[in-house]
């Protein structure tokens, strides 16, 4: 078992980040908020680790945080929900912010990611609630700072409109979202407008 990577950044997107660790590179699929926590650091990076590991496929998921790939792991639990579904959730909002609509049982939150519906964000809400609060990690999850973006307007257009077709929207609808936000928002990040696009799409 893997349980973390400490390395240099060799490629970042909003859905992967490559850490090179002793001239291996290890590609890892990672959240926005896991992007965001990460964007712009220098030297070497922790990513909490956890492996997926099928018959027909192995995959690696980095997180910034134990809370965040805790979440994810409860989240994946939970049928119907896939390491996919969970990264959209995780993309959506911060892991504060995830606990807090479990605890509430805010279901049109959840709803709002997608790829989940009514059904989905009831059992999550049923199966989860108590465990987030025993586990501990409702007052524990923290939301990242935000680091905003100095790339121009069309870099942050093009970024979201990849990474929203890398988590399986299609680039149409990508594109028209995202120039909508960009335009109601000139100076938004590259998170903001894919947490915005994802709550559209």
């Amino acid at each position: 078992m893997i349980e973390y990577i400490r390395g240099s950044i060799a490629e970042l997107t909003p859905t992967l980040a490559v850490l090179d660790a002793n001239g291996v590179g290890y590609g890892l699929s990672i959240s926005l908020n896991t992007y965001t926590a990460i964007q712009g650091l220098t030297g070497d990076v922790k990513l909490f680790a956890y492996e997926s590991i099928r018959e027909d496929a192995y995959q690696l998921w980095g997180f910034a945080t134990k809370v965040e790939r805790e979440l994810f792991l409860l989240l994946t639990s939970v049928s119907g929900v896939g390491g996919q579904s969970a990264r959209v959730i995780l993309s959506s909002m911060t892991p504060a912010e995830l606990c807090d609509a479990i605890s509430r049982g805010d279901e049109r939150l959840l709803k709002s990611a997608k790829g989940i519906g009514g059904k989905t964000a009831q059992r999550i809400i049923v199966e989860l609630k108590d465990k987030i609060v025993s586990l501990g990690i409702d007052a524990a999850a923290g939301s990242p700072s935000s680091q905003p973006m100095t790339a121009a307007n069309k870099e942050v257009q093009d970024e979201a409109v990849q990474a929203l077709t890398m988590l399986g929207f299609s680039p149409a609808p990508s594109q028209k979202a995202v120039v909508g936000i960009l335009r109601a928002e000139p100076d938004a990040t590259v998170e903001r407008v894919i947490k915005l696009a994802l709550k559209m799409l």
